[in-house]
């Protein structure tokens, strides 16, 4: 090693914190790779949830410059957080809040999409307000310990619903809400194999078990010519790497004066109300399972994570895309040794490669990612242990918090619905001077909202 390298490499040490955090370039590296295979997906729905909004007559590359615009969101704010946060958590454009943009906002209100990107970038803003003032770490710091534990739990459950339900074992019952899938089918099989197959490597503590296991299941269902790319085998590739579609038609056509308008105050509002909480779950359970937080459950670095998170959803909206926020599938890259924010900015270059080379991606299904998501659920499920089930102020909302995660399909749902259940517990429990001033007014702001816009 050359002089000038070492230099360069102290250096890298010095900025990312690589010895301190015992870790090295190249375990980051791996630990981002798996990051980006498991949200990778998002590069290919995003795309078709917000195509349904956004339609340009005589653009005929519309969702290739969707794309484009989703890989520029998550790398800007996945890089940003390695920067200026050091934490080892990727952003990318946050499924359910596209969901809201698109059929609530847009096809439901009638609302245009470009007045509908102006409401998400000037969410992002007071975001930024908030969380430069200290307004966004202190309602977080408010939050009981309990219901902040319950949240990296309820996200682990989400996590094992999202990967059952990608690997065919579970499936939509109109009678029962949810049932049993077709366990004979190649996609359940596929995602049952890997689930054994990654929990045997981690067992004998084999570097990468992870990513190793989602690239093995890839290569099967190629090699097998199994029917789980949507219905269909993988047929190859079209080309290897292909010209980026810079989204000329999206960069730039939000529509600001619009969104200042007062019959979109409430759109906007809820945007800030879902991505609020839907990121400070995120964090906060990421954060916790990194060790990123301390004996009284207080996030370090948040005010920069908040900040970070604002700048991108801003960003975001400026390409083209809905709300950007932290992705809770960066557990798979902590859970495979991720300590720094270099695992942040590897899988922000990640997205960026992407863009050349996207067809690559095509080869790896959701059946090769689903156990991974359900392998790192068992791993956030553990904070649950820390809550004390015995003191029913602690419990109950924490149970609340965590069962409403997977069921209504959002992490801002249970985190609210328990913070809600906690103030009225402990005001008629008479345990009303333990909880923070904050507390109540959240509890207040959020059972408002829950009546005022109950379908939100």
């Amino acid at each position: 090693m050359t002089r000038l390298s070492r230099v360069i490499m102290h250096r890298i040490d010095q900025l990312s914190g690589l010895s301190a955090a015992g870790t090295t370039i190249s375990r980051e590296f791996r630990a981002a790779l798996t990051t980006f295979l498991a949200m990778a997906y998002i590069l290919f729905v995003n795309p078709q949830i917000l195509g349904a909004a956004i339609n340009l007559p005589g653009s005929t590359n519309i969702p290739a410059q969707l794309l484009s615009a989703t890989a520029l969101a998550a790398a800007f704010g996945s890089i940003l957080m390695g920067l200026l946060a050091r934490l080892p958590i990727a952003l990318a454009p946050g499924m359910g809040l596209n969901a809201y943009f698109t059929y609530t906002v847009v096809l439901g209100q009638g609302i245009p999409w470009p007045t509908a990107l102006g409401a998400v970038f000037i969410s992002g803003i007071v975001f930024l307000i908030l969380s430069v003032s200290g307004v966004r770490e202190a309602i977080v710091n408010a939050i009981p310990l309990s219901i902040k534990r319950a949240s990296g739990a309820g996200i682990g459950m989400f996590l094992g619903l999202i990967g059952l339900q990608a690997g065919g074992v579970v499936i939509a019952n109109p009678a029962t809400m949810l049932g049993l899938g077709n366990l004979g089918s190649p996609r359940a099989l596929l995602a049952l194999g890997g689930l054994v197959l990654i929990a045997v490597l981690l067992v004998r503590r084999v570097p990468g078990a992870i990513l190793l296991g989602i690239l093995l299941v890839s290569v099967v269902a190629v090699i097998l010519k199994l029917p789980v790319y949507d219905g269909k085998v993988f047929t190859g590739f079209s080309s290897i790497a292909s010209w980026p579609a810079w989204p000329r038609d999206l960069f730039g056509a939000l529509d600001l004066r619009g969104a200042f308008s007062a019959n979109l105050s409430g759109v906007v509002v809820t945007f800030l109300f879902v991505a609020f909480f839907d990121t400070a779950g995120t964090l906060l359970g990421l954060a916790e399972a990194a060790g990123f937080t301390d004996a009284t459950g207080r996030m370090r670095r948040a005010g920069a994570a908040f900040s970070t998170d604002a700048l991108a959803t801003s960003f975001g909206a400026l390409c083209g895309t809905s709300t950007t926020t932290a992705y809770m599938e960066s557990a798979a890259g902590i859970e495979d040794g991720g300590k720094t924010g270099l695992v942040a900015i590897f899988t922000g270059l990640l997205f960026l490669i992407s863009l050349f080379f996207w067809p690559l991606a095509a080869a790896v299904p959701a059946a090769a990612t689903a156990p991974a998501l359900l392998i790192v659920g068992a791993m956030l499920i553990e904070a649950a242990g820390r809550i004390d089930w015995r003191d029913h102020l602690e419990s109950i909302p924490a149970l609340v918090t965590m069962l409403s995660m997977p069921f209504t399909f959002s992490i801002a749902n249970g985190i609210s619905l328990g913070i809600i259940t906690h103030v009225l517990i402990s005001l008629l429990g008479g345990r009303w001077r333990e909880v923070h001033p904050v507390m109540y007014l959240l509890a207040v702001i959020l059972a408002i909202r829950y009546l005022w816009a109950p379908a939100h």
